[in-house]
């Protein structure tokens, strides 16, 4: 399995830049959900946001909080989303980060939770609400097992807070384009271009910008800027409305604006 940090250098090097797409694990159904997960790979996006449904999702808006709770009414537990990782690691070459919020983590036992990931293919984890200043485990774990791990910043981080996440994120930066929860938006923050800037500046590896991205026109703006573009709520209302086909159908759309025009 490639990794998250190769993914998008080599998708820089021969595209605009990285598509990674998000979906929640067990939405619909789990079965389901990991074939909307594969569609994304057969589809154009160079790496996969796999979401670990929770029962208090803070930054979550009300497309993707309406599936994750969907799959928790439908029984879904943290194992689903260990073996969704191997069901669909054995089936395309793409990295699977997985997003969680931290407490099912420390519930699980960081160390445990580190191990069960990578021996099911996981590339590691995007932590919303941790900052690095609070992960001293999960540093310590990440870096015993190799994992990735993708910190959060927004247009509010000071600079001394964009240095940190920075220095103990690992595969990219995430760049919260707009202060607020995730949606899709008729216009990327602004904002978006100065954080991606400041966080060159303090010499990211890697930018991606998420939350409000929705169109391929908006994909190919972000690339215009950041190393990778990231699609969620656009992802899961298609999930909802159309099926796997509809998932297809839009990530295909999206992988367009990695492309030049």
């Amino acid at each position: 399995m490639r990794t998250v940090g190769s993914v998008i250098a080599r998708r820089n090097e021969e595209a605009g830049g990285a598509l990674i797409g998000y979906l929640p694990v067990g939405f619909p159904d789990f079965d389901t959900s990991v074939e909307a997960a594969v569609a994304l790979v057969e589809n154009g996006v160079d790496i996969i946001e796999l979401g670990l449904p929770y029962s208090d999702p803070v930054m979550d808006g009300p497309v993707i909080q309406a599936a994750t709770q969907q799959a928790l009414a439908n029984g879904f537990r943290l194992a689903d989303g260990f073996e969704a990782v191997r069901r669909i690691t054995a089936r395309v070459d793409a990295p699977v980060l997985v997003m969680t919020y931290w407490n099912p983590v420390l519930q699980y036992g960081v160390d445990r939770f580190a191990d069960d990931l990578v021996a099911a293919g996981g590339a590691g984890l995007i932590t919303p609400d941790l900052i690095p200043d609070e992960a001293s485990d999960w540093l310590a774990a990440s870096e015993r097992t190799g994992l990735d791990r993708v910190f959060l910043t927004a247009p509010t981080s000071t600079d001394a807070r964009i240095r940190h996440t920075v220095d103990a994120s690992r595969g990219f930066v995430y760049a919260v384009s707009t202060m607020g929860i995730t949606g899709a938006r008729a216009d990327v923050d602004a904002a978006a271009r100065t954080l991606v800037g400041r966080l060159h500046d303090a010499e990211a590896p890697a930018a991606c910008v998420g939350v409000g991205i929705s169109t391929s026109a908006q994909v190919r703006e972000v690339l215009g800027y950041a190393e990778g573009a990231i699609v969620g709520s656009a992802l899961v209302d298609a999930l909802a409305k159309r099926g796997v086909e509809g998932v297809a159908e839009l990530a295909a759309e999206l992988a367009r604006g990695t492309r030049p025009e």
